[in-house]
């Protein structure tokens, strides 16, 4: 009896343990997904949130991350330019870089062949902002997203 105790004892521990650093595993965000703009932050010389600037009606943005790849494309229903991206994308616990390797000629026209960007990056479960930085990492703007998919 004190056998089948101590390892109905043992297993209730492993179980609690396996719970417990699977919900951990939770917990941590990922940026792999799919993601919609909401809104735009602008920022004063402190680094704070002067304005929120919302998407307008039909305007749509949207990203999505998977194994190290990013595509994106923006919907702009009183423009007639496409504008969308294919390229890869790296993090870390604070910085988003995304390479362009493939986009729209209306990009094409204005960037580079290769266009990257180095970005802050403030990772939650379902919200991301992407913090654009000046030359003398000043914040000037962020995009902030929600995710679509889970």
């Amino acid at each position: 009896m004190k056998k089948l105790i101590g390892l109905v004892f043992l297993m209730l521990i492993l179980v609690a343990a396996t719970t417990s650093s699977s919900s951990k595993l939770q917990t941590t965000p990922s940026i792999e997904g799919t993601w919609e703009l909401v809104d735009f932050y602008n920022f004063d010389e402190e680094g704070n949130v002067t304005d929120t600037v919302p998407t307008a009606d039909g305007y749509r943005q949207i990203k999505m991350f998977y194994n190290g790849k990013i595509m994106w494309t923006r919907y702009v229903p009183t423009d007639s330019v496409e504008w969308f991206g294919y390229g890869s994308y790296k993090t870390t616990d604070s910085t988003l870089t995304e390479k362009l390797e493939y986009m729209s000629a209306s990009i094409r026209k204005i960037a580079p062949e290769f266009l990257e960007w180095n970005m802050e990056l403030d990772l939650k479960q379902d919200y991301y902002t992407q913090i654009f930085i000046d030359e003398e990492g000043n914040r000037i703007s962020s995009e902030n997203y929600k995710r679509l998919d889970k």
